[in-house]
């Protein structure tokens, strides 16, 4: 379908063209000698808006470790899930324009811009973008005793058998239900899915056998994969990740040249948050970000560190809207 297949060439070039912006800035950042404003003089709190375990999670809890110490005061993470990451998002919008009060998310911010018909807030309004912190693939994975060892064998299940695989989302509307969509509208499967209020509980309901499958960032499932308590079929993004170096990608697997679908996590203050606070926590999560000891801490986890400006986060936002609108039409996802 040249459609689809434009998108997603069309996404991984907008991503690329982005990552390298970051990389390019991330030097001057560095050096960046301004003078830092007097942030923070109280705890600071980060609200991830899925349920703890996933990679929002753990990606958010290794800075907040490292920005506590950096800053000598206390960096907390809040999980506040529910309703796709919006019920979150909407405390931060509400909150105070300080930088007190942060949210983590990625690509699920538009994406809920173009699938919910009303939020509490504006999503190109009401944040202020911080900083891009990491990309991801995301990975498909199954319970071993589905006797699923291919992502051959998945997709001639799930169309042999419509809806007999039950398949764990991260939440309804999210990256990986896109991702998932696309890949049944070309292949022709069908499977059953189930909302989950975020990665970590939807991995541990397929660790448990409760569901067959889930399609998660794959630093959420390193580590069960590698313990063999999860199964990798392939991950979504045109490279495999050195993380998981055996498992192939959709494309491959599948035989879907042009399939690429990477996702994104980041951060964002509530607009109206002073600029000088803004590039404070910019120039420290990247400082975090590129110490040898955490980079290579992600990396293993499954993550691509990626860093820069706020500028570079707004261009990716604005780049990445029309071409996510484009496939949640072309895969027939309704409006909530």
């Amino acid at each position: 379908m040249p459609t689809k297949r434009f998108f997603l060439r069309s996404l991984a070039s907008a991503l690329a063209l982005t990552l390298g912006g970051a990389a390019l800035h991330f030097s001057v950042l560095h050096a960046a000698t301004t003078t830092a404003p007097s942030f923070p003089n109280k705890p600071v709190r980060i609200i991830v808006p899925v349920a703890a375990g996933g990679s929002a999670d753990k990606l958010t809890r290794t800075l907040a470790e490292r920005l506590s110490v950096l800053w000598g005061q206390s960096v907390v993470v809040e999980n506040i899930a529910g309703a796709s990451g919006t019920i979150g998002a909407a405390k931060v919008a509400k909150a105070a324009p300080d930088g007190y009060t942060l949210l983590q998310q990625g690509e699920g911010l538009t994406l809920n811009g173009i699938l919910f018909r009303a939020l509490p807030y504006d999503t190109n309004k009401s944040f202020t973008p911080i900083v891009k912190a990491v990309v991801s693939p995301q990975v498909l994975v199954v319970n071993p005793g589905t006797g699923l060892n291919t992502l051959a064998d998945y997709l001639a299940r799930a169309k042999a058998q419509p809806e007999s695989i039950s398949l764990a989302l991260p939440g309804n509307g999210g990256i990986a239900h896109v991702a998932h969509e696309i890949l049944a509208q070309e292949t022709g499967a069908k499977v059953n899915y189930i909302p989950y209020p975020g990665g970590g509980p939807a991995a541990v309901d397929v660790i448990a056998g409760h569901a067959n499958a889930t399609l998660i960032t794959l630093a959420a499932v390193t580590e069960y994969v590698r313990a063999g308590r999860l199964r990798a079929l392939a991950v979504t993004t045109a490279y495999r990740s050195p993380a998981l170096p055996q498992v192939p990608t959709v494309a491959e697997a599948a035989q879907l040249p042009g399939f690429s679908v990477e996702s994104w996590q980041g951060y964002f203050a509530p607009v109206g948050t002073p600029q000088a606070v803004v590039q404070k926590i910019n120039r420290d999560i990247n400082l975090v970000l590129q110490s040898p000891e955490i980079r290579a801490q992600l990396e293993a986890q499954g993550f691509k560190v990626a860093g820069g400006t706020s500028a570079d986060l707004a261009k990716s936002l604005q780049a990445e809207q029309p071409l996510y609108a484009h496939a949640i039409k072309t895969a027939g996802l309704a409006l909530r």
